[in-house]
């Protein structure tokens, strides 16, 4: 039993002990197996976070490649600073100037020239957003500079980057490349460094620059606003009142003064381009548009159809023209140029016009013409000499009594010739005016009055004979280019160009006008209160309800709608389209010319509305509004209106023109906004409402001239020389002082029968004038027919 025991107890132990082995040999499996896992888990994760320091040699050199790449863009980013170099040099250069401003605004002068006070405010104005620019340029280096330090910045945050550098045996190993790294990372700090003080420097010279120009600002301000109040107020002596001390003999700072003066006005014309470039142009485009125009007619050997058009001023090689528009236009696309700058571009606009008038003006004109440039010349050297302030009153003192009387000798002379240039008087007129203005107040110590008074007398009266004769130029260029186009298009070579010229000379003085107004106010130091003014007044909102608008709006408006409709119909001019003949001529081009100008009158239209700031949704309403009126009766109140504002853009008929509409014949007295008014032949007035006028056809006998072709018949016996016979009749009418002699006469000779033969006489005359010729040379046909023993009918 004990054995059997023993034996049972003995398997018991062996099988427990092979249990224990199996479940000890499942556990060291399952650890393993979960050993592993974890083991290339935590490869994994450290590939992909680089966070252990299980990463390979190529996760360390790939951090080590982002480091070079991003230490490579920083010479590249500093090398766009391209700009760097010419704003050192730009400051360098407004540096000088703001000394010599300071130096001048310093000077103990108690009379500044305006116009260089003036001058002052806009080279100051121009350097302070030459400024504003330079601070702009310097911020976006700035920016990009931020931008790649942040970019350094953030690699050391780099895990990968600073774990190579905390391991040894990982600096070991790349040690090369550290070494490397760490030569680049100091050249990089080095331009980093100075591309940094680079700009922070560039930042403190432009802020000290604008503290610096705000200032001369201030002063230049204050001067240009006391010289209102100053220029009543006695400055100097009285002209007779004897010096106090002798002082006042020298003039101690004027080659100072003008020698800053001149690099001042260096400066200004280096750093500010304003319109001039679009001057140079203008003249040039001019030169070239009449040169081009005389050589295509030149070429074609037609010089002779030019002969009509008494071209005064241009010449087949128009240098003198070109240079008379731009000196005479270069006040008003500079305002603010310098003193020197204007007396000298003046001077040479007075050369040039002497020129031009050599052989174009009678003596006697010529004569005072010649006394005004000595008398021009003789105020602007006066400025130029240095002489003593008293002197100097003394001098323009007596310019200024000669310019009186020859502007009072010379208006004497300029009343009876003065004909259209009625302006011409007026400047006259001003210019004795202000020259007297300007000895009063040179005689009670107002030297400001003085200056102001005479500058603007003399300029008046220049600009105003520039301008004439711009005007002129203009003109005749335009009627050139009329004839050239002609010339290429095969139409007729003459044309009614008289009433074309008048026209457009009209328009371009009103410009003339404006222009010579701007300059003048200028002179007299008014534009400025005078655009304060008309601009608070024109951009001012009003109501209307709940309707809102500006006289401004407006009046851009109408401007744009009014130059939409001037273009429409010049451009048939510019293309030789005169309406005389050329629909003989109709074509394709013909359509596209009408096209064309739909073109502008409705771009003019949608742009007048965008520009005039009109609501677009008002507008809408109204329009609806008027819709609805016209659907419920108003067509024909609605028809008559929109024929008035037609008739009077259009202009089909004009007052004083004669027509025949249906079988009413008459002289228009009067177009209105609802019907216009014929005065008929025997003395009754037709009104006619103006839909029914744009419904009918219309005949319209002055439209483009008033010609009309007069026909006669004369019956006359066989046999006769029917080339004799012609000939007779022709010479008859040639003869007549009342015929066109531009438009050939016509006899046509057709047989009647046997011993009869007709023959049809037609010329040209005035249409108001048709009964005396006709009457004059049918007796001058008959009483040849007789003398010639042709028998007649």
């Amino acid at each position: 039993m004990n054995k059997a025991n023993q034996l049972a107890v003995n398997g018991f132990h062996e099988a427990f002990k092979a249990c224990f082995f199996i479940l000890f040999i499942f556990l060291a499996v399952t650890v393993s197996a979960q050993s592993s896992l974890r083991t290339e888990r935590s490869r994994n994760d450290s590939s992909l976070l680089a966070d252990t320091n299980m990463l390979s040699t190529g996760d360390y050199l790939e951090g080590l490649e982002r480091v070079y790449e991003t230490l490579n863009k920083v010479p590249t980013v500093t090398a766009s600073f391209g700009r760097i170099p010419e704003i050192k040099s730009k400051l360098a250069a407004d540096d000088s100037t703001i000394s010599l401003l300071k130096q001048r605004l310093s000077l103990n002068v108690r009379t500044f020239n305006l116009q260089n006070l003036q001058m002052f405010r806009t080279l100051l104005d121009e350097m302070t957003d030459n400024a504003n620019g330079y601070n702009d340029i310097i911020l976006s280096y700035d920016k990009d500079l931020d931008g790649i330090k942040k970019e350094i910045a953030a690699l050391r945050k780099d895990t990968v980057i600073r774990q190579i550098f905390r391991t040894k045996a990982l600096r070991d190993s790349f040690s090369v490349q550290i070494k490397a790294l760490r030569l680049k990372r100091v050249g990089t700090d080095s331009i980093i460094r100075a591309a940094t003080n680079t700009l922070n420097g560039l930042r403190a010279h432009v802020a000290t620059n604008e503290l610096a120009i705000q200032e001369l600002l201030y002063q230049t301000n204050v001067q240009l606003k006391s010289i209102g109040p100053k220029a009543f107020l006695k400055e100097k002596r009285y002209l007779w009142e004897k010096r106090s001390s002798t002082t006042d003999a020298k003039y101690p700072e004027f080659n100072q003064m003008f020698d800053s003066e001149k690099k001042i006005n260096t400066y200004y014309f280096k750093n500010t381009r304003s319109n001039r470039v679009l001057l140079l142009f203008t003249g040039l485009l001019f030169f070239v548009w009449v040169f081009y125009n005389f050589k295509s007619v030149k070429n074609h050997g037609k010089m002779d159809i030019l002969e009509d058009l008494n071209l005064r001023l241009l010449t087949p090689i128009p240098i003198l023209s070109a240079f008379t528009l731009i000196f005479a236009l270069a006040p008003i696309f500079d305002l603010q140029a310098p003193a020197l700058y204007l007396e000298f571009t003046q001077f040479l606009l007075l050369i040039i016009l002497t020129t031009v008038f050599l052989k174009r003006l009678p003596r006697e004109t010529l004569l005072s013409w010649g006394i005004f440039v000595i008398l021009f010349i003789a105020l602007s050297l006066v400025r130029l000499l240095g002489v003593s302030s008293q002197a100097q009153r003394w001098m323009i003192l007596l310019i200024n009594l000669m310019s009186t009387a020859f502007g009072v000798i010379a208006l004497r002379k300029l009343k009876p010739i003065a004909g259209n240039y009625r302006i011409l008087v007026i400047a006259g007129t001003l210019y004795m005016l202000f020259n007297g203005l300007a000895i009063i107040a040179n005689m009670f110590g107002r030297t400001t009055l003085m200056q102001i008074f005479y500058t603007t007398g003399v300029y008046a009266l220049l600009h105003t004979v520039a301008l004439i004769v711009v005007v002129r130029l203009i003109t005749e260029a335009f009627l050139l280019q009329i004839k050239a186009s002609r010339m290429r298009k095969r139409y007729a070579d003459h044309f009614e160009w008289e009433g074309i010229a008048k026209e457009f000379s009209t328009i371009i003085s009103y410009l003339a006008v404006f222009i010579w107004f701007v300059l003048l106010t200028a002179h007299l130091d008014i534009l400025e209160f005078f655009s304060e003014v008309i601009g608070s007044f024109l951009s001012t909102p009003r109501k209307i309800g709940s309707f809102s608008f500006t006289f401004g709006g407006v009046l851009l408006f109408l401007g744009i709608i009014w130059t939409a409709n001037f273009l429409q119909k010049y451009v048939a001019y510019f293309f030789g389209e005169t309406g005389d003949d050329t629909i003989e001529n109709a074509n394709a081009e013909h359509s596209r010319l009408l096209i064309t100008r739909l073109v502008l009158l409705i771009a003019g239209f949608l742009l007048a509305v965008a520009a005039s700031g009109l609501p677009v949704d008002k507008i809408t309403v109204v329009l609806g509004a008027l819709g609805v009126g016209i659907g419920l009766g108003l067509q024909s109140i609605v028809s008559n209106f929109v024929s008035g504002i037609i008739l009077i853009f259009d202009r089909t008929i004009r007052i004083g023109d004669v027509v025949e509409l249906g079988n009413r014949k008459g002289k228009v007295k009067e177009i209105g906004i609802r019907s216009s008014t014929l005065l008929s032949d025997d003395g009754a007035e037709i009104i006619i409402p103006n839909g029914d006028i744009l419904s009918n056809n219309i005949i319209n006998w002055t439209l483009s001239n008033n010609n009309i072709r007069v026909s006669l018949t004369v019956t006359i016996a066989k046999p006769f020389n029917k080339e004799e016979i012609v000939e007779m009749i022709k010479t008859i009418i040639l003869d007549n002082e009342h015929v066109f002699k531009r438009k050939a006469p016509s006899v046509i000779i057709n047989p009647l029968n046997g011993k009869w033969s007709t023959v049809k006489i037609f010329f040209w005359c005035n249409l108001n004038n048709t009964d005396a010729p006709k009457s004059t040379i049918s007796e001058a046909i008959y009483q040849q027919l007789a003398e010639k023993e042709i028998e007649t009918l």
